[in-house]
């Protein structure tokens, strides 16, 4: 194991034991260098012919210079049933504005018809992550984007700071009914969610079908789970998964009753959590080094005791009856096949359910998929949105938005 990766299990064994948690902490210390073994090597080798100083001059450059994430539109607020503030951005379709070239390939020469397209992201992530897929759409067809509870600038969870209630999925798809309240009160919608925000997407459909049924054109759900997820592996070795499985929970809470220690642990060590966050968010080896950065900010941008609120929810996740409500309606449904944190088999089993939904398995992808490849994901979301009737047939988004190296951001 790496110097980083040795100073991460320190610091997580420490802000446990200071709970009183030395027990769990030695045995997540095990698990957490499994998990940290692969990443740890890549930072060991870049050591050796990358100093400190040269890597953090080499994030600030690209976090000056990168584009990804400043994208923004008009501002709203709603309110969730149990009070906590959610921020979202609207951008508005310009059906009076000439037809420029990307319109023109996105959908022909006529204007969309009435439809709002409502983004929802997922874990420790946040609007931002679909850079690529709002700037392919800006201007063309009504979007919205929101942070979940506690994510981006969503205010932190009111029941979760009054009294501790855990968060539930079912809040969640709560916490969307109230968005599309406020940010889209009438019309047609159409939802697409990835990981999580897939997640959520069912919640809203187990608990308000009415609107499934009145008022959805179509779905689109990217690298997320109907359940099951206790029983994903990570790709780590058997010994440890088990071992993150059996004392992960009790860690992270651990872990967030201790925030500012870790805190500085995770600043300390952002060598090696920049190597994790690569390993379980793409799967290719030519992205463009500002997209992984970009995404290391999103992350990195998650309090622990947010990480630590929102993990339980998942074990308990199990929304497959819900699917039932997206039965007669256009869906997509897409995944990266190198996929470690929601694998793609969890898409598999989705579209196995709805039967007549299109199922996209992307090659050389990862948990990231709409920001690895996005102009599959941009292209596949314009083509459902043909396939529900809200523009012209005959779409299509070419090559927009490629995220290898050797591209230039879109």
């Amino acid at each position: 194991m790496s110097e980083s990766s040795a100073e991460a299990v320190v610091s997580a064994a420490s802000a446990a034991a200071s709970a009183g948690n030395w027990r769990r902490a030695g045995v997540a210390g095990a698990a957490i260098g499994v998990v940290a073994a692969g990443a740890a090597a890549g930072v060991a080798i870049e050591r050796l012919t990358v100093g400190r100083g040269m890597r953090r001059k080499a994030r600030l450059a690209l976090d000056s210079a990168g584009p990804y994430g400043a994208l923004r539109g008009t501002p709203g607020k709603a309110f969730a049933e149990d009070g906590t503030e959610l921020y979202y951005e609207v951008d508005e379709a310009e059906p009076e504005a000439p037809l420029g070239p990307r319109r023109r390939r996105l959908f022909g020469r006529k204007a969309p018809a009435p439809v709002t397209v409502v983004f929802s992201h997922g874990y420790c992530l946040n609007q931002d992550s679909w850079h690529f897929q709002r700037a392919a759409l800006r201007g063309v067809v009504r979007t919205v984007h929101w942070d979940q509870r506690s994510h981006g600038r969503s205010g932190r969870g009111a029941a979760q700071l009054k009294d501790g209630t855990p968060v539930t999925i079912d809040q969640l798809g709560g916490d969307l009914k109230a968005v599309i309240d406020a940010a889209v009160p009438e019309g047609a919608i159409v939802l697409v969610g990835h990981s999580m925000g897939g997640m959520t997407v069912m919640a809203l459909a187990d608990r308000f079908p009415e609107l499934i049924r009145d008022r959805v054109a179509a779905v689109a759900l990217v690298g997320t789970s109907s359940g099951r997820l206790g029983e994903v592996n990570f790709g780590l070795p058997v010994a440890g998964v088990n071992a993150v499985r059996r004392v992960l929970p009790g860690v992270l809470k651990a872990l967030g009753q201790q925030a500012a220690l870790v805190e500085r642990g995770r600043r300390a060590t952002a060598d090696l959590f920049a190597g994790v966050i690569k390993r379980y968010s793409f799967a290719g080896r030519d992205v463009d080094p500002a997209i992984e950065r970009f995404a290391e900010r999103m992350i990195e941008g998650t309090p622990i005791d947010v990480v630590a609120e929102f993990y339980p929810a998942f074990t308990d996740h199990d929304k497959t009856a819900a699917l039932a409500h997206f039965a007669e309606l256009p869906v997509l449904v897409l995944a990266g096949v190198k996929d470690l944190v929601t694998p793609s088999e969890h898409s598999e089993a989705i579209a196995d359910l709805l039967p007549d939904a299109e199922l996209v398995l992307v090659p050389d992808a990862g948990h990231l998929v709409m920001l690895e490849h996005p102009e599959v994901v941009t292209d596949r979301l314009a083509d459902l949105l043909v396939r529900a009737g809200a523009v012209p047939a005959g779409a299509t988004v070419g090559g927009y938005g490629s995220t290898s190296s050797s591209a230039q951001p879109g």
